[in-house]
């Protein structure tokens, strides 16, 4: 039976950015509680999204990962997680469409509850607190209570996913999903949003598209479902490990809380905890690398992280920021590339390309977020590399968080609703213009 390391083997190796829990009782109790709890996934819904990020890797489809920077308990409701999937099957049907390419699409949720963090205290008008590391480790509020790391927020996470799966395999094989449904997924649009009346003339075309096949007698399971996937950054080890389970089929061991799992920037240590864990586990795997990666390290991460070559198993996920991608990513490719190393390159336009607003927000850019997935785009054309997908955070609501796109959000504009607890998102204006431009790209790329 294949097994992995243990919590105290894990936590020996120098963990980084983990909670100091005050009562190690209670954190035991509830890592009990989740070992015994059901897999939120299965084993086999892990392997068939390896097989797909493999066909990401080939140039064969296109990997669209979204959702929230970080998850928050509130935000588990129908309405919201229904928002967020309709985006993303919006932006997904654009690039399909206006691309001609397959599209996998990851979810950014039922799981994302915790993030890193650049220091572990945070002082406001001369009070210093625990910083915020996402609900699953303590309270937004900057109160004592709220900052102090609880282990039952563990619980919370599990209960919280359980609830997000439930209700997105209910959307995704209820109907909504089904791609008669593009008019829909539209109705309550920003009418006056240019992206919105070209969406509308594009869902036109599908709809008379589906008419045509279904009167000549075609109309196969795929225009009524999408396989749908969810994903997380593996940050806490008592959570990933306790929600480990070998699977009855290949003994072999899964994390169960989400089909593909990846490793942060923050906690790439080649000898750390993390990559540690990882190395075991059979699920896709995904490696966030920002400017200080070296090809060097990302040839010891593909070495460790997945020895047998294996197509599908290993994501490396970039994230430079526009104005060093273009320099920063050619020599990691032509490297990786050069040594025969399977891996699916994904864009992370994001998190590079952070910066605090003349009104104190924390924003970015609507034209630097393209300008790093074009100049990804552009890195992989010119070496011959396949461009496999992108990674944004983004919400299914009509916040004003990003600066800039169509709208053209100024740093005004951004306390009109700003409500992002760690990170700005793309709203769903702002996402639906992205997916066009990106398929611009797509359709370039094959040409």
């Amino acid at each position: 039976m294949s097994t992995i390391p243990t919590l105290e083997q894990l936590h020996a190796l120098g963990a980084a950015q983990q909670p100091t829990y005050p009562d190690h009782a209670a954190v035991d109790k509830a890592v009990e509680r989740l070992r015994t709890a059901p897999p939120l996934v299965f084993a086999g819904e892990c392997d068939e999204l390896k097989d797909k990020i493999a066909a990401v890797s080939r140039g064969e489809a296109f990997l669209l990962a979204g959702g929230d920077c970080a998850e928050t308990f509130d935000g588990v409701t129908a309405d919201n997680v229904r928002n967020k999937l309709r985006v993303l099957l919006q932006m997904a049907v654009v690039l399909t469409y206006a691309a001609s390419v397959p599209v996998v699409k990851l979810g950014r949720l039922a799981g994302q509850y915790a993030k890193p963090r650049s220091s572990d205290m945070e002082t406001r008008d001369g009070i210093t607190l625990p910083a915020y590391r996402g609900d699953a480790v303590n309270g937004f509020e900057f109160t004592p209570e709220s900052r102090i790391p609880d282990p039952q927020r563990l619980v919370e996470v599990y209960n919280a996913s359980a609830a997000t799966l439930n209700l997105v395999r209910a959307f995704v094989t209820g109907g909504y999903a089904d791609l008669r449904q593009v008019h829909t997924w539209n109705n309550d649009f920003v009418r006056e949003s240019p992206y919105a009346q070209r969406y509308e003339v594009m869902a036109s075309e599908i709809e008379r598209a589906l008419t045509f096949m279904k009167a000549i007698g075609a109309d196969p399971d795929e225009f009524h479902r999408v396989d749908f996937h969810s994903s997380h950054e593996a940050l806490l080890l008592e959570y990933e490990h306790a929600m480990t389970r070998i699977d009855s089929r290949t003994e072999k061991p899964y994390n169960v809380s989400g089909h593909m799992v990846w490793i942060g920037e923050r906690t790439r240590q080649l000898d750390g905890a993390h990559v540690e864990y990882f190395r075991h586990i059979r699920n896709p795997i995904g490696v966030k690398l920002g400017p200080t990666a070296t090809a060097d390290e990302a040839l010891a991460l593909a070495a460790r992280l997945n020895p047998q070559n294996e197509p599908g198993r290993l994501t490396f996920i970039t994230r430079f920021g526009a104005g060093r991608i273009r320099d920063g990513l050619p020599p990691l490719v032509e490297k990786v590339t050069a040594e025969g190393v399977q891996v699916a390159w994904v864009s992370d336009p994001m998190h590079g390309n952070t910066f605090e607003a003349s009104t104190g927000y924390k924003t970015r850019r609507f034209d630097d977020v393209l300008d790093e997935i074009q100049g990804f785009f552009d890195v992989h054309r010119a070496l011959g590399t396949v461009p496999g997908g992108m990674m944004v955070e983004m919400t299914g609501d009509d916040v004003t968080e990003i600066v800039g796109g169509g709208e053209e959000i100024d740093e005004h504009g951004l306390a009109h609703r700003y409500e992002s607890v760690v990170d700005p998102r793309l709203n769903r204006v702002q996402s639906l213009e992205l997916a066009f431009l990106v398929a611009e790209m797509l359709r370039a790329r094959t040409a």
